[in-house]
């Protein structure tokens, strides 16, 4: 296999661990939606016929299925050549054995489709540097096919090619809202590449699984990663989660709505179950009608308030049915300045009884305590302790050493001679 910068290539050779049916790569870097094989580790009978039919993928990910009629001994990774409407194809293995029959039912492919064509041969080391050669062209033809579509006016972007590993076949991947009559451009492609043109039409999500990216959450794009099935996203899947719909944060980079917002869509609605079902919740109490202003999903708080007062009061939702069949019984509920206040009383008593713990934030690192020490021992030079380390006062003038006797020591002046002043060679500095 030809993936040499793979992280678990084995031997320093340009194949990696896992080839020769030990499995994928393990940095998943050939092919980042390759499916993994439950099955690779399961014995199989002696007369058991392997699945004959085999998983190729192209570039951008692209996979189709091809028959192995000549009984090939292939694993993934292989390089294979296919066959093509026209000519043939150069293509990898990524999968093989019993997971492939799971993977035709998963794209509804019938086993005996006539769609599924045979496998030719493996690729030798002349259909690769013949696939290597084609392949080089593919970023000029692009330039060159996004000029033409220009120059014709038509509402259409050319996002992608992949030229046949034969290089007698391209194809172009193109994205357009409405249909486009894009015969002349046909044309133009077939005069100036001098090769097979066929025009295929994807949606903007299959475009970014194609063309890969970041997304906003600094992970690849999950479409190009791990994501096969797009499923339709609306606005209401925002609303459920107290988004705002706003489409610049909402949208991915295929210009739609983001697939993640499915991903917590059932764990909302299951939150959602538990909170009261009308639209607007008001409440009884003792000093007025309180209505609720907002709602914390994960939480299960709801926020109350008066119409004439700004203050906000958070309720746990069990609390609030609870008060809602009070007022449906006829009942008053105290104010709901007092049952926060109550509220707040049990949650102090509930986190005294909590065990302590020192958390990582209040923990100095090396540094920090390096220079808390060396503050505490420049206060203290600067401001000496009446007493000293035997608790025993000292006189004032009293010293630390030399005097061993305890006798005061007086410092009288300096004689003459010893004063410190400018030497007369050396006068001061005007």
């Amino acid at each position: 296999m030809g993936c040499s910068s793979c992280g678990t290539k084995s031997g320093g050779g340009c194949s990696p661990a896992g080839c020769k049916s030990n499995g994928t790569c393990g940095t998943s870097g050939c092919n980042a939606l390759n499916v993994y094989d439950w099955f690779r580790d399961m014995e199989l009978p002696d007369d058991f016929v392997a699945f004959n039919i085999v998983e190729v993928r192209f570039k951008g990910s692209r996979k189709e299925f091809f028959r192995n009629t000549n009984n090939l001994e292939l694993y993934t990774g292989d390089y294979v050549a296919v066959e093509s409407s026209v000519g043939y194809d150069i293509g990898t293995v990524s999968a093989t054995g019993e997971i492939v029959r799971l993977q035709l039912k998963k794209y509804r492919v019938q086993e005996d489709s006539e769609r599924i064509l045979p496998i030719v041969r493996k690729a030798t080391d002349k259909d690769l540097e013949k696939n290597d050669e084609v392949k080089q062209k593919e970023n000029a033809t692009l330039e060159r096919a996004r000029t033409i579509a220009f120059r014709l006016n038509l509402q259409m972007k050319i996002s992608d090619i992949e030229i046949q590993g034969d290089g007698r076949k391209v194809i172009f991947f193109y994205t357009a809202e409405q249909r486009v009559d894009f015969r002349e451009l046909i044309r133009l492609y077939a005069d100036e590449f001098r090769m097979k043109i066929e025009m295929r039409h994807i949606s903007y999500r299959e475009e970014a699984s194609r063309l890969g990216g970041i997304g906003v959450c600094g992970r690849q794009l999950c479409c190009s990663t791990w994501l096969t099935d797009y499923k339709m996203v609306t606005t209401g899947a925002a609303r459920v989660q107290n988004l705002s719909i706003n489409m610049e944060k909402l949208a991915g980079q295929c210009g739609r709505l983001k697939c993640c917002l499915n991903y917590e869509l059932d764990l909302y609605v299951e939150a959602l179950d538990k909170f009261p079902k009308a639209k607007v919740v008001k409440l009884e109490t003792a000093t007025g009608v309180a209505y609720s202003r907002k709602t914390d999903i994960l939480k299960q708080l709801m926020w109350f308030s008066y119409e004439d007062s700004q203050t906000w009061i958070a309720l746990a939702v069990d609390k609030v049915k609870d008060y809602m069949e009070d007022n449906k019984q006829g009942k008053t509920i105290p104010p709901l300045q007092d049952i926060a206040a109550a509220s707040q009383v049990i949650e102090q008593t509930a986190a005294s009884q909590a065990p302590e713990f020192i958390g990582g934030a209040e923990l100095l690192e090396d540094r920090e305590l390096e220079a808390e020490i060396r503050k505490n021992r420049q206060e203290k030079g600067r401001h000496p302790h009446p007493h000293n380390k035997g608790g025993q006062h000292r006189h004032p003038g009293q010293g630390g050493g030399g005097n061993h006797q305890g006798k005061p020591h007086h410092r009288g002046p300096r004689p003459p001679h010893q004063n410190r002043g400018p030497k007369p060679n050396n006068p001061p500095n005007s």
